[in-house]
C-alpha cells in the first residue's frame, strides 16, 4: 500500500471491488498502512471502490481532459477550489458526473459508504465547497433520477443510515444540510434528534441554520413558531420566515399575532432586542408602519381575518381618518356625504379612534366647518372645543349647513359642455346592444376610465364599479356589477365582448390617464378581461403627455402645483383653464343608484380627456408638444406598451427646456464620441449631425426599424426616429437611448435639438471632420495640381467620364461638397490627413484608391480649378467624394453659433448650462 499525497482527498467512485470505504482527506504526515486514509492500493484487483482520479477517470478520460491543468484531471482534483461549480468547465463536469454514476452503481450501499466518508474525515466541515459535499449532492441527483439504488422508504436498514446521519447534521454546513435530508429521507426520520439539532443550533445563535432546517425537515408543527421566528424578524429576514410557516395556517395565524402585537402604541422593540444581544439587528426596518405593511399584504396573501390583527388594522383606519380630515377640512375636495359616511364606517364604536377624530377636528381653526362635521357625525357638544361648540348650537339654531360656499364655486371648475340627456347608464345587455354601433365607431376617438368604492381598510384592490366611456358628444356610463355578475344572464358576455373588440381596433383611438393601471384594475375585477391590458391597440396616454409638459417646467399662469389640483385635475387646468371637480371622487360608487352628483362626476372625468386631447392637437406648440400630436403619441396599429411600461415621451424641439441644466445635467460628450442610428426618413438631419463631425448611421430606405434597436444595442449608438416606431425601439434599447425626433422642423433645427438634448459639445475641428454623404472620417489630401491631372484624365476622351449618379448631385450635396478658406474666429479648415500618394491609387483611369473606391472627380466644376489661392483638395477614403475650400464652413458656423463652442454668443466651453444661466 502506498499513502495519499493530495490526490485520495478529491477522489470519486472506481470500478473496482472491495470494501465499502470512501477516501479521507490526508494528514500533513506520511499515513500508516493500516490508516482509514491508505486506501489507494497498489495492487491489482485488491483496490477499493474508491480509487484515485487516473484509476476511476480511466487514462483515456485523464489524456482527453489534460488540457484543464498542468497535472491533468488530477491537478484540478486535487485544488480544493475545484469542488465550486463557479468557473469549473463543463465539459469535466460533465466526466466527472457520469464517472461518480458509474461509481455509485458499484456500490451497494451508496449511501452507507458517504456516511463513512463522512465519519472518517473533517474536511467538510469547514466553509467552502468540499468533495464530500460535491459527491452528497451527485448521490442525491442520481437517486432522484433511478440511476442508482437505493433503500426503501421505511426500512430498518434506512432507520440505521438515518441515525447516523442526524448526528451529522449538527456540524454540516448549509450546502450539505440539504442532500443529506434528501439523500436518507430525514423528514420521514424519528423527529426527537432532528428537533434536538434544531434546538441546538438555536441554542448556539444560528438562527438562520436553525429554522431553514426546520423548514426542509418539515418540523414547524413541533416548534415554537415565535421562537424561531422573532430573531430572523429582528435580523430583517422576513422571507425565510413566511418560507417557514407556509402551509401551516394556524402558523400564520400566529406569526400575524406576534407581529400586531409589535404595533401596538407604545410597544418599544428594544426590549426584545436585548434577548439578543450577540446577533446583528436591524431594528430600522422595524417601525410600526413598516411592519403594518408586512401584516396588511400577508393577511391578504393567505386571506386571513383581519381581525386577528387588531393594532394594525386600528392604525390603518387613524391614517384613513388623517387624510379624510385633510381632504375635508384643508382641501375642501369632499362632499359633506360622502366625508361622513367613510368617518362613521372608520370609527365605529371605537372609542381610541372617536378620540383621536376629535384631536383631528379640534387641531383646525375653521370652527364653522369643524362645527358643521360634528353636526354631520352627531358628536357630543360637550367633547369639543368651546368655540366650536358654540359655532354647532347656532346651526342647530338656524338650520343652516356650511356646505354652500363651496356649491357657490362651481364655476371655477370644469364643467360637462354636453346635455344631461347624453349621459346614458348601461347595466344590461339590450343596453349595450343599444349602443354598441356607437361604441364601436371605427376611426373614432374614446376616452375610457373606471371609478370604485375607496377601501380604507385591509382587503386588497377594491373592485370597480364603473366604467366610463366617452365619445364625441355623449358618455356611456357601464355598470361593472351587473355587467360582470354571472347572473346577468346574457350581459356578461355581450359586455366582455364589447371591450374585447372595443380594446382590440387599432383603428380607435382610446384615451386614457394613466390607461395601464386602469385596465389592471378592470382585470383584477372582471377575471374574464384579466389579458385586457394585452388586448391595447391604438391608445394614447395623455398621463405621458402630461409627463411631457412638465419637464418643459412652464405650469400654466395661476397654477400652485404644491397645494393646487393634481393628476388630471391639474392637466385639465393647465389645458382647458379650469380643474376638474372632484368632490365625489371619494363616494360609494357600489351604492345604487348612483346620484346626480356622481353621474355627471364620473361624465366629466371621461369627457375632459376628449376635450383636452382636441386641444393639444389644436395647439402642441403651446404645450410644447410635437406638431402632430396622434402621430407621435398613438402606439401604432398592432403595437402596444409593455405591461406598467411609462416611458417619457422623448421630443427633440428647440425649446431651451430641453437643455439638461444643473444636477440632471447629461454629462458632456464630444461630437466625435457620439454616435447615432438614423431611421430612413431623417435624411437631412444626418447630414447636419456627420457635417458637426458626429458619427451617424442611417437605415436603407424600407429597412426595418427594429435593425435600427440592434445596430444601437451592437456599437453603443442612440436612436433617432420620428411617429410611431419611437415606443417600440424605446423599449429595446432603454431610456436615454432613443429619441423621437420632431419632423415638423427642418435639419438644422433638429441638430440643434439633438445636440442639446445629449449636451455634444461641438468644436471648430469637428465641422466637415466626417463626410457628409457615407459618415466616412478618413480623408487624402491632394494637391491642386494632381486634382488637375485627375479631372483631366478622367474627362479625356480616350479616358472614362463620370457616371451619371456623380453628376446628377443635388444642390445640396454640391454645396456640402465645399469647404472654406475661414470661419468666424479666423479657422480654417485642416483636417487631419495626410496626402496623396501614387501608391494609393489602383488606377488613375478612372481615378481609384487602393481599396476600389472611385473618387467622384465629375463633381468638381472647372472653375474651382482655376480659382486663385486654392492650395488643396480632400478625397472622402470611404465614397471617394472632393471637398474643396470654399464659403460653406462659414455658413455651417454662422448656422450653428447657439451649440457651437469658441464662438462668441455660443455655450461656454466645456460647460453644461447651470440652472442659474438657462432661459427662463
Amino acid at each position: 500500500m502506498v499513502g495519499q499525497r493530495g490526490i485520495g482527498r478529491h477522489l470519486i467512485p472506481g470500478r473496482t471491488g472491495g470494501s465499502q470505504r470512501l477516501p479521507t482527506r490526508p494528514g500533513p504526515a506520511a499515513v500508516p498502512a493500516n490508516s482509514a486514509d491508505a486506501v489507494v492500493h497498489s495492487g491489482a484487483g485488491t483496490g477499493p471502490p474508491w480509487a484515485g482520479p487516473q484509476q476511476v477517470l480511466g487514462q483515456g478520460s485523464c489524456s482527453d481532459l489534460n488540457h484543464w491543468s498542468g497535472q491533468g484531471v488530477a491537478g484540478w482534483l486535487c485544488t480544493g477550489p475545484c469542488w465550486s461549480r463557479r468557473g469549473r468547465p463543463a465539459a469535466l463536469e460533465t466526466v466527472l458526473r457520469e464517472e461518480a454514476q458509474r461509481g455509485f452503481a458499484t456500490l451497494e450501499d451508496p449511501l452507507a459508504a458517504l456516511l463513512d466518508m463522512l465519519d472518517s474525515s473533517r474536511g467538510w466541515r469547514g466553509k467552502g465547497p468540499s468533495l464530500e459535499a460535491w459527491v452528497a449532492c451527485e448521490l442525491k441527483r442520481c437517486l432522484q433520477a433511478q440511476l442508482c439504488p437505493g433503500p426503501a422508504r421505511g426500512s430498518p436498514g434506512l432507520k440505521q443510515l438515518q441515525a447516523r446521519a442526524v448526528k451529522l447534521l449538527a456540524e454540516s454546513p448549509p450546502g450539505l444540510v440539504e442532500p443529506l435530508v434528501s439523500i436518507f429521507q430525514l423528514q420521514d426520520a424519528d423527529r426527537s434528534p432532528l428537533l434536538a439539532h434544531v434546538h441546538r443550533l438555536h441554542q448556539e445563535g444560528k438562527f438562520k441554520e436553525a429554522i431553514v432546517l426546520g423548514t426542509k425537515l418539515r418540523l414547524q408543527a413541533d416548534l415554537d413558531v415565535e421562537k424561531m421566528c422573532i430573531p430572523l424578524l429582528l435580523q430583517d429576514k422576513a422571507d425565510l420566515v413566511e418560507r417557514y410557516v407556509d402551509g401551516f395556517p394556524d402558523l400564520q395565524r400566529r406569526l400575524l399575532a406576534l407581529m400586531d402585537s409589535w404595533c401596538q402604541p407604545g410597544f418599544d422593540i428594544r426590549v426584545v432586542a436585548r434577548r439578543y444581544p450577540q446577533t446583528t439587528l436591524r431594528l430600522e426596518r422595524l417601525s410600526p408602519r413598516a411592519l403594518g405593511r408586512q401584516v396588511l399584504r400577508l393577511l391578504e396573501q393567505h386571506g386571513l381575518d383581519p381581525d386577528l390583527c387588531p393594532n394594525v388594522v386600528t392604525q390603518q383606519r387613524l391614517a384613513a381618518l388623517r387624510y379624510l380630515c385633510y381632504k375635508r377640512l384643508v382641501e375642501r375636495s369632499v362632499s359633506r356625504e360622502s366625508w361622513a359616511e367613510h368617518v362613521q364606517g372608520l370609527v365605529g364604536q371605537d372609542q381610541w379612534l372617536q378620540e383621536q377624530l376629535l384631536q383631528l377636528l379640534a387641531s383646525h381653526d375653521d370652527a364653522a366647518l369643524v362645527a358643521q362635521c360634528a353636526l354631520d357625525l352627531l358628536l357630543p357638544e360637550e367633547r369639543l372645543p368651546a368655540s366650536v361648540a358654540a359655532e354647532l348650537r347656532q346651526l342647530r339654531i338656524q338650520e343652516r349647513t356650511a356646505e354652500a360656499p363651496l356649491e357657490d364655486g362651481k364655476d371655477d371648475y370644469y364643467q360637462l359642455p354636453i346635455p344631461r340627456e347624453h349621459l346614458h347608464f348601461l347595466a344590461s345587455w339590450e343596453d349595450l346592444a343599444r349602443h354598441q354601433e356607437e361604441l364601436l365607431q371605427p376611426g373614432q376617438v374614446v376616452s375610457m376610465d373606471l371609478e370604485w368604492r375607496p377601501s380604507f381598510g385591509a382587503g386588497g384592490r377594491p373592485r370597480a364599479s364603473l366604467m366610463q366611456v366617452a365619445v364625441e358628444g355623449r358618455v356611456f356610463l357601464l355598470d361593472l356589477p351587473r355587467l360582470s355578475s354571472a347572473a346577468g344572464g346574457q350581459a356578461p358576455q355581450a359586455f366582455f365582448r364589447l371591450v374585447s373588440r372595443l380594446l382590440a381596433d387599432p383603428s380607435i383611438t382610446k384615451l386614457g390617464y394613466g390607461l395601464a393601471g386602469d385596465l389592471r384594475s378592470l382585470g383584477a375585477s372582471c377575471p374574464a378581461l384579466a389579458q385586457a391590458e394585452k388586448q391595447l391597440r391604438g391608445s394614447v396616454d395623455l398621463l405621458q403627455v402630461h409627463r411631457q409638459m412638465r419637464a418643459a417646467d412652464r405650469p400654466a399662469p395661476g397654477v400652485d402645483g404644491a397645494a393646487g389640483p393634481r393628476g388630471l385635475s391639474l392637466l385639465v387646468q393647465q389645458v382647458l383653464g379650469k380643474p376638474l371637480d372632484k368632490m365625489q371622487q371619494l363616494s360609494n360608487w357600489d351604492r345604487r343608484p348612483l346620484c346626480e352628483g356622481q353621474l355627471v362626476y364620473a361624465a366629466a372625468d371621461a369627457y375632459c380627456l376628449l376635450e383636452v386631447y382636441w386641444a393639444l392637437c389644436r395647439e402642441p406648440a403651446r404645450f410644447h408638444l410635437s406638431g402632430d400630436l396622434a402621430r407621435s403619441l398613438r402606439l401604432g396599429r398592432g403595437e402596444r406598451a409593455g405591461p406598467g411600461e411609462l416611458p417619457p415621451l422623448q421630443k427633440a424641439s428647440t425649446s431651451p427646456q430641453q437643455v439638461p441644466a444643473g444636477e440632471d445635467a447629461a454629462p458632456e460628450v464630444p461630437a466625435r464620441a457620439f454616435r447615432v442610428v438614423c431611421d430612413s426618413m431623417l435624411q437631412g438631419l444626418a447630414r447636419r449631425l456627420r457635417c458637426l463631425g458626429i458619427d451617424v448611421l442611417v437605415l436603407a430606405t424600407g429597412e426595418d426599424h427594429r435593425r435600427a434597436a440592434e445596430v444601437a444595442r451592437q456599437e453603443g449608438r442612440v436612436i433617432l426616429t420620428s411617429g410611431l416606431p419611437y415606443h417600440k425601439l424605446r423599449a429595446q434599447v432603454g431610456a436615454g437611448r432613443c429619441l423621437s425626433v420632431d419632423c415638423s422642423l427642418k435639419a438644422r433645427q433638429q441638430a440643434t435639438a439633438v445636440i442639446r438634448h445629449f449636451n455634444v459639445r461641438v468644436t471648430h475641428s469637428d465641422i466637415f471632420s466626417r463626410c457628409q454623404a457615407c459618415n466616412c472620417h478618413q480623408y487624402l489630401k491632394v494637391s491642386k495640381d494632381v486634382m488637375k491631372q485627375l479631372v483631366w484624365l478622367s474627362s479625356h476622351p480616350e479616358g472614362p467620364s463620370g457616371t451619371g449618379d456623380e453628376a446628377a448631385q443635388t444642390e445640396d450635396e454640391r454645396e456640402t461638397g465645399s469647404a472654406p478658406e475661414e470661419a468666424p474666429g479666423g479657422c480654417t479648415y485642416e483636417p487631419s490627413c495626410r496626402w496623396l500618394e501614387e501608391e494609393d491609387l489602383q488606377s488613375r483611369v478612372p481615378a481609384t484608391l487602393g481599396d476600389g473606391t472611385r473618387l467622384q472627380l465629375s463633381g468638381v466644376p472647372a472653375g474651382v480649378l482655376r480659382r486663385p489661392g486654392l492650395r488643396h483638395f480632400y478625397c472622402c477614403t470611404g465614397c471617394g467624394k472632393v471637398f474643396w475650400e470654399g464659403s460653406h464652413l462659414g455658413r455651417v458656423a454662422e448656422n450653428f453659433r447657439e451649440v457651437l463652442e469658441g464662438v462668441p454668443g455660443s455655450r461656454e466651453p466645456s460647460r453644461a448650462p447651470s440652472p442659474a444661466s438657462s432661459p427662463s
